[in-house]
């Protein structure tokens, strides 16, 4: 139990019922992202699968259609450094949590990938799950997607929600240090079991530009920014030299 976080949580209670309460009333509720939620950058044989599952941002909330998300920027980043063939699939739920996505994606059958990168952490930070039950959820996720993806699992930072404008203060201060402390779990996951997961952090979208019109969520220039990041970074680099 991380003691200080809960007895600042307990104190604030109030306040941070009624701010929660507001922002759910005064935020816009943007819709999924539409159209096709696969496609390729190249022609042929993909030299790499990309497989992108989560919660809003794998459902490409904040743009129009699903070639404007994280999966397909992703993609396209690849390809145009790599000149390699890049195939690319989005699976996302507005507004689910760790535990729904496992039972979901228990039951479906996913393409084929040779990278799976997951996307969550928002909702189990505004949702309170407990960290001993997030890291559960993640082990059990990995043993649900590795028959299929013997590959380690990618985990994408859990957003610094302490930045998220469209929340006030204190409820954006104590949803960023509770995103830290589930962020950290990834962070402890990668480091015992490099062979299982492996962690990609992205700079802090900080550029209101970048966002969508809740102020929340990335927009077409956010999704391209954050795939920018990603495509830079040492894990990408090594993916994209070594297949």
């Amino acid at each position: 139990m991380h003691l200080p976080f809960w007895l600042t949580t307990a104190l604030l209670f109030p306040v941070l019922l009624y701010q929660g309460k507001r922002a759910r009333r005064t935020t816009p509720r943007l819709p999924e992202g539409q159209g096709s939620p696969s496609g390729q950058y190249g022609e042929g044989q993909p030299h790499l699968r990309l497989l992108v599952v989560g919660e809003s941002t794998a459902a490409s909330v904040g743009v129009a259609t699903h070639d404007q998300g994280l999966a397909s920027q992703l993609a396209l980043q690849l390809h145009e450094r790599t000149g390699q063939v890049i195939s690319w699939h989005t699976f996302g739920v507005n507004g689910i949590r760790l535990a729904q996505l496992n039972q979901t994606l228990a039951g479906m059958e996913l393409p084929e990938a040779d990278l799976v990168l997951l996307s969550m952490g928002v909702n189990d930070t505004t949702g309170f799950t407990p960290r001993y039950r997030f890291r559960r959820q993640l082990l059990a996720l990995r043993d649900t997607l590795a028959p299929d993806y013997p590959g380690p699992l990618y985990l994408l930072s859990v957003p610094p929600m302490h930045l998220f404008t469209a929340l006030p203060a204190p409820l954006r201060h104590i949803m960023g240090w509770r995103a830290r402390q589930l962020n950290r779990v990834y962070e402890q996951l990668a480091r015992q079991m490099p062979s299982g997961f492996q962690y990609l952090s992205y700079p802090a979208i900080t550029d209101t530009s970048l966002l969508a019109s809740d102020g929340y969520h990335p927009g077409g220039s956010g999704y391209r920014a954050i795939a920018e990041a990603l495509n830079h970074s040492n894990e990408m680099k090594k993916l994209g030299s070594a297949r």
